[in-house]
């Protein structure tokens, strides 16, 4: 049964069970790392290890098909099977696997220091000041006020909703979080929505392969880094994968869905935006700490002023979530070229206006159809009818806003 619903909305789907599977995983992570393996060097190594083949295994059941398509296609419409990379997806693989390197390290690292769940994953959010900053610059596509406004407001609130219940403050803990992690995850974010937005043999490229190869990768850069830093560090990994097998295999494994989830939202959404979502993260982690304090050396609850504090962090995450979302404008501009333009030339001069996110050469009324992306109405609409004015070669257009799109899933 095929089932259609607005890409808006799904796009939120998407993001909210990714977050809520990221809770998941890293409610398991502590359990992990408080009770069985205490040091983050060896964590690490050692649950890539087990996760490259937990990860193959998954993709290859996942290509399996099943009246007519592969199961994954069922959580991508875009995957068919397990495919071998091709040339100009290297580079951006390699780049995703050294920034999903260098978080993942700084992630082990937190896990170590905090215990409590709810104190770890807030520190993500912070990235998304990083993000704003890297896609003006990749992207040429400067904020709105608006979107300033709401990162600051959703990294405030994440920062309140990461305050230790204990009152504690590590010093270097937060160098971690800000030179290492979110580098590491904005070069990762950046990267795989690239990945995501790629054709292969002109179809959309899919999230299943993309984590796949992300994680190969991972797991080489990591073992390399971790054998240069201690060779008994790496030793000892190989035996900690081999001895905790199950619970390496089941964090892994939901980390897998987390990440298809998320890596297919980057798809549809700037990953500013998308993190922006993701923060609902903080939300759905609580109940799991409340759950772990009774087993595990943390208190969720010593302190109700704290306890104040973060939760009126996680309203304001809420709140700028929330303003996030009603920022973005989409449209379709449909052109009519002069009689002596050259298609060709004309799609590559309105491919480069800041804002066209896609751009196609049509047979019938119209010769070329763009897809536009904007921040916001005003600004935007105004920006890209100057430019399209300025285009010898356009005879006429017409603006058409988007009000509503469907996507199978």
């Amino acid at each position: 049964m095929r089932i259609r619903i607005r890409k808006r909305y799904l796009f939120y789907i998407l993001l909210t069970a990714s977050s809520l599977i990221a809770a998941v995983t890293t409610s398991i992570d502590g359990v992990i790392s408080y009770f069985y393996i205490k040091n983050p060097w060896i964590f690490c190594v050692s649950v890539f290890l087990v996760g490259v083949f937990i990860t193959i295994f998954l993709s290859l059941f996942l290509s399996i098909p099943v009246g007519g398509k592969s199961i994954g296609s069922r959580i991508d419409p875009s995957f068919r099977r397990v495919r071998l990379i091709k040339r100009d997806e290297v580079g951006y693989h390699v780049m995703a696997g050294i920034g999903n390197t260098v978080n993942t390290l700084g992630y082990f690292y937190i896990l170590s220091v905090f215990i409590d769940p709810s104190a770890v994953l807030p520190f993500f959010q912070v990235v998304i000041l990083y993000l704003l900053i890297t896609e003006s610059l990749s992207e040429k596509d400067t904020p709105t006020l608006a979107e300033i406004e709401s990162s600051i407001i959703v990294t405030f609130g994440a920062i309140m909703a990461s305050i230790s219940l204990s009152g504690e403050i590590n010093v270097m803990a937060l160098l971690v979080i800000f030179l290492i992690m979110n580098p590491g995850w904005v070069v990762l974010a950046i990267y795989q929505r690239k990945l995501k937005l790629m054709k292969i043999n002109k179809k959309p490229n899919d999230s299943i392969n993309i984590r796949l190869w992300n994680v190969i990768f991972t797991t080489v850069f990591t073992s390399v880094i971790v054998l240069l830093y201690s060779r008994t560090y790496f030793i000892d990994s190989i035996r900690t994968a081999s001895k905790y097998y199950p619970w390496l295999s089941l964090t892994m494994g939901v980390t897998f869905f987390a990440y298809v989830l998320y890596i297919r939202a980057l798809g549809l959404g700037k990953a500013s935006i998308s993190q922006a979502v993701k923060a609902s993260t903080i939300i759905f982690v609580i109940p799991f700490s409340i759950l772990l304090s009774r087993y595990m050396d943390f208190s969720f609850s010593a302190n109700p002023t704290l306890l104040i504090i973060k939760i009126m962090g996680i309203v304001l995450v809420v709140l700028g979530v929330m303003t996030f979302a009603l920022t973005e404008v989409k449209a379709y501009v449909f052109i009519n070229a002069k009689g002596n333009q050259s298609i060709d030339e004309l799609t590559k001069k309105i491919w480069h206006i800041r804002g066209v996110t896609a751009v196609s050469a049509l047979a019938g009324k119209h010769d070329v159809l763009a897809k536009i992306r904007i921040r916001t109405l005003g600004k935007g609409y105004e920006r890209i009818i100057r430019k399209l004015e300025g285009i010898d070669g356009i005879e006429k257009f017409s603006w058409e806003s988007i009000l509503k799109e469907w996507e199978e899933i």
